[in-house]
């Protein structure tokens, strides 16, 4: 069941935002949300109703001014930034002015637990401030109580050095009448040892006429020999000349007290669920050993930044109770990998950090990154379960350089990810190239969103030719984007982060209405019959959407292009990693006439029982396999066998990579329908399409 979940939006990107709010169906929360440009908006939307805040910092309304405005309404709100772009300094001020984190925009699948973590703030903030008020409430009443002659009095003459204790504060004490005597000694020997010279010295600057009167704070020991807190007040009487003659006053137990402030203070710098120091404990320490490495040249330190591979999954399936058990069954493993002087911390979510204290080189690290594996090698028991896990860690070594715990943290967490694009369940070292690295794909992140805004893709459009007549059948639609900088990118280059930063399905859907409108606006000025067909690809995301049909019919009304015109293409691989779902949207497909092919055929790992079910109309024969034909007999045998069995199962076959004239001749002898290459054409922008159609050019 979904949590709901009152967003305000800082952003003026509808992309981004929505990639948000999706982020957040996905983390569990129901939102309702409204996005805001301006800083008159942003305060006309401003209301304690509020749940969070998630804000980039727009060029009408930087975050920073938010936060001020945030601050001044008196709002205790979770504020988030969430940016690519808004430089680490401007983090840092933000982080200090009151922000409760912050993501970079490739770390969006973070943003739900970070929420999370933001919402368990703020309950423990109110939390902490109903238990201060109850507390400042219950104090009162004692002090009042306490005229009634609860508390201690004692009462010491300086002239005879005698102390006097009531019995009242002998009982305190676990004494009775004659067990105390009656000298200064006689309470100076109950302080704490590592307290007396203060108390001491309080009393010193009293006598010296410094302080009005004696109000000092300290732990006594009890007869249990358990130390108890005391606060010990006191008025003196002075002489003519301004000795003090007397000092009389009072002893309240404040232990309970003292004992609160020191939970509430543990519960500042600690995770809630394991106990573990969280990040601000973290941070301070972090901060701590830069210093120390400053002054001591031959001090290093390393951070190892865990994150535990596929924790998500158990969670999901298992349950929140269950993945709680894990964290804390991961955190005593963690503990037991380090040595006393180091820390372990819990950063949130299943993230966890080891800062290793004064180590003599990489190596220390490195054995400690083996021994967390081989500890989370072993099963947790679990819900009466066997539940296995592993981890993606990435180091940071204090030789690199270091002047700020950010940067530290920065490049942990740089190379865990470098960890977990390597496969997972391993560890690596940081290098100054990976950063490098990152801020290269944080750069084409950025002009990835921004290519979207100003509308920098174009589509290509490759025939696809009727090798029996030579004729053009139609086009492939492929995908091109016209860089500012960079000129002309394939898809190769930037596919897959596209897809990671949720980039893909929205267009995936422009893609798609783009080319359908190309093909209806060429049917019309160059009719055939058949008529002309348009192929678009399909990604993995755009064919498990749920509206996919939707979509789909919806482009075909609004373009006029007839269902039978088009054809979706999705690869060998996707349709057998997802082949349950892709079966059930194929035949969704085959309802509408329009036809399903699949792509790079002879790449993936499809069985005949399952090319058998889906219902495709055409098999798309790889490149690869084309190329070879003409050198490699086992490659032509290979071909044969393809379009064989597709002939077989009643499919249609398109060859890809068509580059020569043999080629062509050997598809046609082996009675292939369909040819697409750059023998016929290489992909043209739709001028070149389109003059290459009033040709009626025939290979």
């Amino acid at each position: 069941m979904s949590n709901p979940l009152r967003v305000l939006l800082l952003d003026d990107r509808p992309a981004t935002a929505k990639l948000m709010v999706e982020e957040l169906r996905r983390a569990g929360f129901d939102p309702d949300w409204k996005k805001v440009e301006t800083e008159s908006d942003y305060l006309t939307q401003l209301n304690p109703d509020l749940d969070v805040i998630l804000a980039d910092s727009l060029p009408q309304l930087d975050a920073l001014r938010a936060l001020h405005l945030l601050e001044k309404a008196g709002l205790d709100i979770p504020f988030i930034i969430v940016s690519g772009n808004i430089g680490e300094e401007s983090v840092a001020t933000c982080m200090r002015n009151g922000a409760a984190d912050y993501l970079l925009k490739d770390r969006m699948a973070r943003l739900g637990q970070a929420v999370r973590d933001a919402l368990d703030r703020k309950r423990l903030r109110e939390e902490k401030g109903q238990a201060e008020a109850l507390m400042r409430r219950n104090l009162e009443r004692y002090e009042l109580a306490s005229l009634g002659a609860n508390d201690g009095l004692w009462d010491w003459n300086l002239i005879d050095n005698q102390v006097y204790f009531s019995a009242r504060l002998k009982s305190m004490f676990g004494y009775d009448e004659p067990d105390v005597a009656q000298s200064p000694d006689g309470w100076f020997n109950l302080v704490h040892p590592d307290d007396l010279a203060q108390v001491q010295s309080k009393l010193a600057a009293h006598f010296g006429g410094r302080t009005r009167h004696f109000e000092h704070e300290c732990r006594m020991r009890h007869r249990d020999d358990t130390y108890r807190w005391m606060l010990i007040r006191a008025h003196s009487v002075r002489d003519s000349v301004g000795e003090v003659k007397r000092l009389a006053g009072s002893f309240t137990d404040i232990t309970a007290r003292k004992e609160h402030e020191e939970q509430l203070l543990h519960d500042a710098f600690h995770d809630a669920l394991t106990g573990l120091p969280n990040r601000a404990l973290l941070v301070d320490r972090l901060r701590q050993v830069i210093l120390h490495g400053k002054r001591n040249k031959a001090y290093t330190f390393a951070m190892l930044f865990v994150d535990l591979d596929g924790f998500r999954i158990v969670n999901d399936g298992l349950g929140h109770a269950v993945g709680d058990q894990m964290l804390l069954e991961v955190s005593k493993r963690l503990v037991r990998c380090v040595r006393l002087e180091d820390t372990v911390a819990r950063l949130g979510g299943d993230e966890f950090a080891l800062l290793l204290d004064d180590i003599k080189d990489i190596s220390n690290a490195s054995r400690v990154a083996n021994r967390v594996q081989q500890e989370l090698e072993v099963p947790c028991k679990l819900d009466g379960r066997d539940v296995f896990t592993s981890a993606s860690i990435g180091i940071a070594f204090s030789a690199t350089g270091y002047d700020r715990y950010e940067d530290v943290m920065r490049d942990a967490d740089t190379a865990m990810y470098r960890a977990k694009g390597m496969g997972k369940a391993r560890f690596v070292v940081f290098d100054p190239a990976m950063h490098a690295q990152a801020m290269a794909r944080l750069k084409l992140e950025t002009d990835l969103r921004r290519a979207v805004e100003r509308q920098e893709f174009r589509l290509y459009y490759q025939p696809i030719v009727d090798l029996d007549t030579g004729g053009i059948s139609g086009f492939e639609a492929l995908l091109r984007w016209q860089h500012p900088e960079r000129g002309l990118i394939t898809p190769m280059e930037y596919l897959s982060v596209a897809e990671e930063i949720g980039l893909l399905v929205p267009v995936g859907r422009w893609v798609l209405r783009c080319a359908c409108r190309q093909l209806r606006e060429w049917q019309l000025q160059f009719p055939a019959r058949p008529p002309l067909t348009i192929s678009v690809n399909l990604s993995s995301k755009q064919l498990l959407q749920l509206d996919l049909i939707k979509q789909v019919d919806q482009i075909l009304a609004e373009t006029g292009l007839e269902a039978s015109s088009l054809r979706l293409e999705v690869t060998e691989t996707v349709l057998m990693e997802h082949a349950e779902s892709a079966t059930a949207t194929l035949f969704q497909l085959r309802a509408l006439n329009v036809e399903s092919h699949m792509d790079d055929f002879g790449t993936g790992y499809s069985s005949l029982s399952y090319l058998q079910r889906f219902p495709i109309a055409a098999l798309k024969i790889d490149q690869a396999f084309i190329s070879r034909m003409g050198t490699s007999a086992e490659d032509l045998e290979i071909v044969r066998i393809i379009i064989t069995l597709a002939h077989n199962l009643s499919r249609k076959v398109i060859a890809e990579g068509v580059e020569t004239e043999e080629h062509f001749s050997l598809l046609k002898s082996l009675k292939c329908e369909y040819g697409q290459g750059y023998f016929f054409s290489k992909p043209l922008d739709h001028e070149g399409a389109q003059k290459l159609l009033a040709t009626g050019h025939r290979w």
